[in-house]
C-alpha cells in the first residue's frame, strides 16, 4: 500500500498521480505498465514515484484496493435497497458494473483487471464481501441479508452461496468484456445462470 509520503501530498496533486496510474493501467496490463509512462503523465521526477509507492504492484493494487470498497459499500446499500435480497442486490451491482465499464476511460480499465486477473487481483476486489481474509466486511453483509429468503441455516452457509454467486458475478463481467455484449445481452444471460442457482437444481 502507499507509504505515509503519498497520503501527504496536496490533494490536486495526489489525484493527478492516482489518475495517470489508473490511465496507464488501462492502456495495458499491470506487467506491461510502465512507471515511466505513470511519471510523465503526473508531471512528478522519475524518482519520486519510489517516495510514494514500493513499484507498479503497489500503484495497481493501491487502485484496486479502492475499488473493492467503493463496491462494498455499494453493496451494502443495494442490499438495503433490496431488503436483504442478495440476488437482487447483486444483479443491481452487476448492471451498475456494466454500465461503469462503457462509460469513456473505463472499459479497457476494467478489460485489464478482468482479462489479466489472477488469484491475488481477485482476492483483492473481493476481499471486501468474502470472509477469511483480516480486512473482511463480511458480517457487515451477513447482518443485511434476509436469511429467511434463502434455502440455508446459517452465515457459514451463506458464505458458500456468496463464494458461487460471485463466480458468477465475476465469470459474466469477463465474458461481457471480452465479447462485446451489450448490456441487455450481458444482464439476460446472467438473470438466467443466476435464477438457476436462486430455485435449485433438485
Amino acid at each position: 500500500m502507499p507509504k505515509a509520503t503519498f497520503y501527504n501530498l496536496k490533494e490536486e496533486k495526489r489525484e493527478k498521480l492516482i489518475e495517470a496510474a489508473k490511465e496507464e493501467f488501462s492502456r495495458v496490463s499491470l506487467y506491461e505498465a510502465s512507471i515511466s509512462n505513470i511519471l510523465k503523465k503526473a508531471c512528478i521526477p522519475r524518482g519520486s514515484f519510489y517516495q510514494y509507492f514500493d513499484d507498479k504492484e503497489d500503484a495497481f493494487f493501491y487502485l484496486l484496493n479502492e475499488h473493492a470498497k467503493d463496491q462494498h459499500e455499494n453493496f451494502l446499500q443495494r442490499l438495503k435497497d433490496h431488503e436483504g435480497n442478495i440476488f437482487k442486490a447483486m444483479a443491481d451491482l452487476f448492471h451498475s458494473a456494466l454500465k461503469h465499464s462503457q462509460e469513456e476511460g473505463q472499459n479497457n480499465y476494467l478489460r485489464n483487471v478482468l482479462l489479466n486477473k489472477n488469484y491475488k487481483i481477485e482476492k483483492e476486489v473481493t476481499r471486501y464481501i468474502r470472509k477469511g481474509s483480516d480486512d473482511s466486511r463480511f458480517t457487515q453483509v451477513s447482518e443485511l441479508v434476509d436469511m429467511e429468503g434463502l434455502n440455508i441455516k446459517n452465515t457459514e452457509q451463506l458464505y458458500h452461496v456468496f463464494e458461487i454467486v460471485i463466480a458468477i458475478t465475476f465469470h459474466n463481467l469477463v465474458q461481457c468484456l471480452s465479447n462485446d455484449y451489450t448490456i441487455d445481452e450481458a444482464m439476460s444471460k446472467y438473470k438466467k445462470e443466476m435464477n438457476i442457482i436462486q430455485t435449485g437444481l433438485h
